[in-house]
């Protein structure tokens, strides 16, 4: 196992969880000294885009060395799209949790020294994802699913589409960043977006148990859009020439 793909992995995890879920905590609003909105942060669509500036920037300081997924949702979609070997993935996903659990420790220390700053209950508490009380816009379970398999399995098509042999390499990690900033504006409301097990786990285990109790899905439900959308693209759109060697089905 190459660890320095390793390491790249869980900084990019890292970089992605502080960067994208740092904004939603730390910035996202900003009070006056009275608990009053100053109308300075970033909002939705700040947090939205901070989301797809760590992917954009980890892409390109990182790629080259591991392949830039810093998401288990991405990892085991490549496995089902050719691109990725099986045999490596469990050491990529567990360097991408710890990554991500380090960036929400990291939010968690520097919050916690404002004064008054307490991590919250219900919806978003601490940047986290959930359905039902605990979705930004009272989602349920079932729309809950169905989002975050759709835009995984669209997410996973514009990766291998923008990292395909005949796509324009500069490319490649604007248009995944650019691809995350959009799932962001579409799903924030719904569960506020995870497509992304690792930044979900690293986030509920602040928040509390509820969110714990609800994490399962922010698994199932990424996985099972990334294989899906991979699928798609290494059937049904892709070429045979971008299946590696040893990949399964190859």
């Amino acid at each position: 196992m190459n660890i320095k793909a390793l390491v790249a992995e869980l900084i990019g995890t890292f970089w992605l969880v502080l960067g994208g879920c740092g904004s939603a905590v730390l910035a996202a609003v900003i009070l006056d000294g009275d608990g009053v909105d100053t109308g300075l942060g970033l909002g939705f669509v700040g947090v939205s885009f901070a989301f797809g500036l760590t992917v954009v920037t980890g892409a390109y300081a990182l790629g080259h060395v591991s392949g830039g997924h810093f998401n288990p949702a991405v990892t085991l979609g490549l496995v089902a799209g050719g691109r990725f070997e099986a045999s490596k993935a469990p050491a990529y996903i567990g360097a991408q949790v710890v990554g991500g659990i380090i960036g929400a420790a990291t939010i968690f220390g520097v919050a916690s020294g404002q004064d008054g700053w307490e991590i919250g209950e219900g919806a978003g508490a601490f940047a986290s994802n959930g359905y039902g009380d605990f979705s930004p816009g009272g989602y349920g379970l079932g729309a809950a699913f169905l989002v975050e398999v759709v835009l995984t399995a669209v997410f996973l098509i514009v990766i291998m589409g923008a990292t395909a042999k005949k796509a324009a390499p500069a490319m490649g990690g604007l248009a995944i960043g650019l691809s995350l900033t959009l799932i962001h504006f579409i799903s924030i409301p719904v569960t506020n977006t995870s497509v992304n097990p690792a930044r979900s786990t690293s986030q509920a285990l602040f928040a509390g148990g509820d969110q714990i109790g609800q994490l399962w899905l922010f698994w199932v439900a990424p996985i099972i859009g990334a294989v899906i959308g991979a699928a798609i693209y290494r059937y049904v759109i892709g070429d045979t020439e971008d299946v590696i060697e040893g990949a399964v089905g190859a």
